[in-house]
């Protein structure tokens, strides 16, 4: 890339958020801010990309929750049944004795998914849950 199609532009930020992004810029290798500026700026444009489109996705749903919940295991079954096309397999980890993991991988059309994971994370009991997909093929 030439420097004829890059562009400049400033960012003010607090001391101590900078100090922070420092940090992660020296722990992840880059050379320089831009660098990481430009991977955080491609990460959140290929996220807002899948929110917004109904294509083929593939990828990951983790959920922490509270076993011992009232009715928790019940729904999880429950939904997971319902979205039992978009669910390619499911793996359950015990952490300790109230507090499970489960990775749920997944395939299929963005809104179906984006909607079975905010079922799941809607649930009473869920403490953490992030999906990650990518598209199946390109645009």
């Amino acid at each position: 890339m030439t420097s004829k199609n890059l562009s400049r532009f400033g960012v003010s930020m607090e001391e101590s958020l900078l100090e922070r992004f420092d940090q992660l810029i020296e722990e992840k290798g880059y050379k320089t801010r831009s660098e990481a500026v430009r991977d955080l700026v491609r990460e959140k444009l290929v996220q807002q990309k899948w929110e917004q489109d109904d294509q083929e996705v593939a990828g990951c749903l983790l959920l922490f929750y509270d076993h011992h919940q009232r009715h928790l295991m019940g729904e999880l079954t429950t939904i997971q049944h319902d979205y039992h096309d978009a669910i390619l397999a499911t793996t359950h980890f015990h952490l300790d004795h109230h507090n499970c993991l489960e990775m749920i991988v997944v395939r299929g059309n963005a809104q179906e998914i984006r909607t079975l994971r905010d079922k799941l994370l809607s649930l009473k009991g869920v403490k953490y849950g992030e999906l990650s997909v990518s598209p199946v093929s390109e645009p």
